[in-house]
């Protein structure tokens, strides 16, 4: 009676919680059993020292990404980063505790290298073990939507690429009504949805019809819930920004967050120690480096060392942060002009304190008064602020955060001057990205980037 249509299986589907699980303890458990591994191998006994390192390692690295999906050149470029980064951590750590030489080194050598290469084969081997998986034809989940709208062809993508065998829509309009994408792949009427979920022992229905067909579903809901299969209603939002979206229960009743920081519970005290943690061992040791660039402001031009801006901070609250000071004059009013490339007003050693990010240093002071975070939406004046928020959507949601010495944006490009709306708005986009994807993994990756961007960049000015 029915067409089987389906699309190209790619992954299995298994249980998030379970790969995410497995995820989360992978990464600390390769670091630390290799280090106890390549202990052994040369002979070294496990003393203090090395069991400090390795609950330092597990602070640092748990819960691990998952990577299980991930390309496998994205997944040795991704690994190889974070481990850089970790390394350049433990390093800083190991400097300002003068206790590197509690270390075999042929031991330290063999750990930082085969720890990277170790996990990636791991992730790759987990990535071809789930393939083979999604093989099996015991595994493969089939599932229809719905509706035949723009949301009801987005479900179908992601259940694609979730690997689920997608067989087809269910809608009652006719075909110069829903979207082009689904016409091929209509399987019939809602009437018809129910006897062929029963039939063809279909195992998952999503539900896309717009709550205003509220007795449509439910007649649905009645007729579908008479079969075996597992029922989800996936609610029209794709046209809000959501950030860090979740479905929370408030005393038995069901609340779909849309818009939340993702700094909460646990996240929020993982952001915070990692923030004090590198700004104290970042100023500790760029000590001697700041008083000479204090030194360098004050016989470049009269006026003071540190330059003081008011930004919007946290939940739009406004703050003050500190610079080194880069201009003649300093302007921080209501009609805020951004700094362009040769601007006069900026010295010849504030132009090259801006070309290396060298006049940002004292907003880790910032970071241990609790304004701000290493990594973040980056503070704009506050008159931009205003400006802006009239003219982009959703551009008030970066204040769900402190703001950030550096931030994604920065590291994707969007570094300096922006001349136009579009730049801006592209600003906006990659902050909101942050929030939505946030991990301590991202902001070692953040930082790493924004290293090799002081050194190679050229757009600040």
């Amino acid at each position: 009676m029915f067409e089987d249509r389906s699309y190209k299986r790619t992954f299995y589907s298994a249980p998030q919680s379970i790969t995410a699980l497995v995820a989360a303890f992978l990464e600390p458990a390769v670091a630390v059993l290799v280090f106890v591994g390549a202990s052994m191998a040369f002979d070294e006994p496990i003393v203090r020292a090395d069991l400090t390192l390795c609950l330092l390692v597990v602070a640092l690295t748990f819960p691990g990404r998952n990577r299980f999906q991930d390309r496998p050149l994205n997944a040795a470029v991704d690994i190889s980063a974070s481990w850089i980064v970790l390394m350049v951590i433990l390093a800083l750590c190991a400097y300002a505790t003068r206790s590197l030489h509690f270390f075999d080194t042929r031991v330290l050598l063999t750990w930082v290298l085969a720890t990277p290469a170790l996990h990636w084969l791991l992730v790759f081997g987990g990535r071809r073990w789930l393939r083979h998986l999604a093989s099996l034809p015991g595994n493969q989940r089939s599932v229809v939507v719905i509706g035949a709208g723009g949301l009801a062809v987005k479900v179908a993508r992601v259940l694609g690429n979730r690997g689920s065998r997608f067989l087809g829509y269910f809608d009652d309009r006719s075909d110069d009504r829903v979207h082009v994408e689904a016409r091929p792949l209509r399987l019939g009427s809602l009437q018809q949805a129910a006897a062929f979920v029963r039939e063809q022992g279909v195992s998952e229905v999503y539900i896309t019809l717009p709550l205003g067909s509220q007795p449509r579903i439910v007649r649905l809901m009645e007729q579908v819930q008479g079969t075996t299969a597992s029922v989800f209603f996936v609610p029209d939002v794709f046209g809000i920004s959501i950030i860090q979206g979740r479905l929370q229960d408030m005393n038995g009743v069901p609340v779909v967050g849309l818009c939340e920081t993702p700094f909460t519970g646990t996240n929020r005290l993982v952001k915070g120690v990692s923030d004090i943690v590198l700004a104290s061992i970042i100023l500790l040791l760029t000590s001697p480096l700041l008083l000479m660039l204090a030194v360098g402001v004050k016989l470049s031009s009269p006026g003071p060392v540190i330059f003081r801006q008011r930004r919007n901070g946290l939940d739009g609250e406004e703050i003050e942060i500190y610079k080194f000071r880069s201009m003649y004059i300093g302007q921080d009013g209501p009609g805020v002009a951004q700094a362009v490339k040769d601007d006069p007003r900026i010295t010849p050693f504030g132009a090259f304190m801006r070309r290396t990010s060298l006049d940002e240093l004292p907003q880790f002071v910032n970071v241990l008064q609790g304004r701000m975070s290493i990594v973040g939406p980056r503070p704009h004046a506050v008159a931009h602020n205003e400006q802006y928020r009239r003219l982009i959507k959703a551009y008030m949601v970066r204040h769900k955060v402190k703001p950030g010495i550096t931030g994604w944006a920065q590291v994707n490009g969007l570094r300096g001057e922006t001349t136009t709306l579009d730049k801006m708005q592209a600003r906006v986009e990659f902050d909101l990205e942050y929030l939505r994807n946030w991990s301590l993994s991202l902001d070692l990756q953040i930082i790493a980037r924004t290293i090799k961007l002081v050194f190679f960049d050229r757009h600040a000015y």
